[in-house]
């Protein structure tokens, strides 16, 4: 998922009333919240790098044993050296609260990632696979709608707070307002939602409590959540199901979400030799439901030429991550040019699922 989702489930946790707990817990679960991202900074070394190394091992078992301790410790030496030496007589943080706060937070973080259909390395480093919840688009608005409604109510009262929270408001409503993939009735559904935040906020936080709204919509998020994950497998035996009655016996399949719109699903259905796509719309009639929504692509083999391009260097971190991969090989004067991609984020060449190798005759890297 991405940070700003993580942030504000770190904030909604807070709000919903661990902030209590201990001093300096709000800051304690919105770091934690997104702290296993800070292999980010592998971006810096490449995109290939960054496929390799990150959802890894600051997402895996061992770093969701060390981190929240290292996080309650840091947290610890923050609030005896700054902020009491600044505040001598504010309350003192305590440290087994602030470790529990912290693996809480720590652990929510891989369970979102794991949600959609990137994946999640969570048995590194004695395992590299990849898992995949196929639930959630990774860019989400009804997570920042849901868990932002209480910190919204509790924390946008400073004017820059209050700014910030409408340009962020202003932001998401025009994305979600202006996209093809929304449908009305989704839109709508928006707009009643920012509406709900905007009242609690300016009316509603002087009869109902911030913890209330925070339970109340705590309790909605973990039903989308739910309703989520089950559609997604929902979509998955309806389409094996469509495609069986056309004479089509799927080998794998995947149904993700599309974004901002929870009642469609992108089917990826690998069939021998290629992969159809199929669109599951809820809303639609029953014979709208199912709609091929890309021409059919060729899986490809792996030959000599394709098997050189997986094993060149500079693509190891795609090739770790390949899901659906497909392949096609192109004959130059000089050599050859493979063009790998994965059909979860390209179906054609402008996706970011693809990574092209330049071979020479010998089949070396170029």
């Amino acid at each position: 998922m991405d940070n700003l989702a993580h942030a504000l489930v770190g904030a909604w946790m807070a709000e919903a009333g661990l902030k209590r707990k201990t001093p300096l817990a709000t800051v304690t679960l919105v770091i934690g919240a997104n702290l296993p991202d800070i292999d980010g900074f592998t971006t810096l070394a490449g995109s290939d790098t960054s496929l390799l190394l990150r959802r890894g091992l600051t997402h895996g078992v061992i770093a969701m044993a060390v981190l929240p301790w290292l996080l309650a410790g840091a947290v610890m030496l923050g609030d005896r050296y700054l902020r009491r030496r600044r505040h001598p007589e504010k309350e003192p943080a305590r440290f087994w609260p602030l470790l529990a706060l912290s693996y809480l937070s720590v652990l929510s973080h891989p369970l979102l990632d794991w949600m959609n259909t990137y994946g999640v390395r969570v048995l590194m480093p004695f395992d590299g696979r990849w898992f995949y919840g196929d639930a959630l688009f990774i860019l989400d608005p009804w997570m920042w709608l849901l868990a932002g409604a209480a910190v919204v109510m509790a924390d946008a009262r400073a004017r820059w707070s209050i700014g910030g929270w409408l340009l962020l408001g202003a932001a998401t409503t025009g994305l979600i307002v202006s996209t093809e993939l929304a449908p009305l009735p989704v839109k709508l559904l928006w707009l009643v939602g920012i509406t709900a935040i905007v009242f609690l906020r300016v009316r509603g936080v002087r009869f109902l409590p911030v913890e209330r709204v925070a339970t109340v919509c705590g309790i909605t998020l973990f039903v989308y959540l739910v309703a989520m994950f089950a559609g997604s497998r929902l979509a998955e035996r309806q389409v094996t199901e469509w495609l069986r009655q056309r004479g089509m016996e799927p080998e794998r399949i995947m149904a993700g979400p599309l974004p901002a719109n929870p009642f469609k699903r992108d089917v990826i259905v690998l069939v021998p030799s290629r992969y159809e796509f199929v669109e599951v719309d809820w809303l639609a009639g029953e014979e709208g439901r199912f709609r091929i929504s890309h021409p059919s692509l060729p899986r490809g083999v792996p030959g000599p030429i394709v098997q050189a391009a997986l094993e060149a260097p500079g693509v190891r971190g795609f090739v770790n991550w390949l899901r659906f991969p497909t392949y096609q090989v192109e004959e130059q004067a000089d050599g050859y040019r493979v063009i790998l991609q994965d059909v979860r984020y390209s179906r054609t060449r402008n996706g970011i699922g693809t990574a092209v190798v330049e071979l020479d005759r010998q089949l070396r890297p170029r």
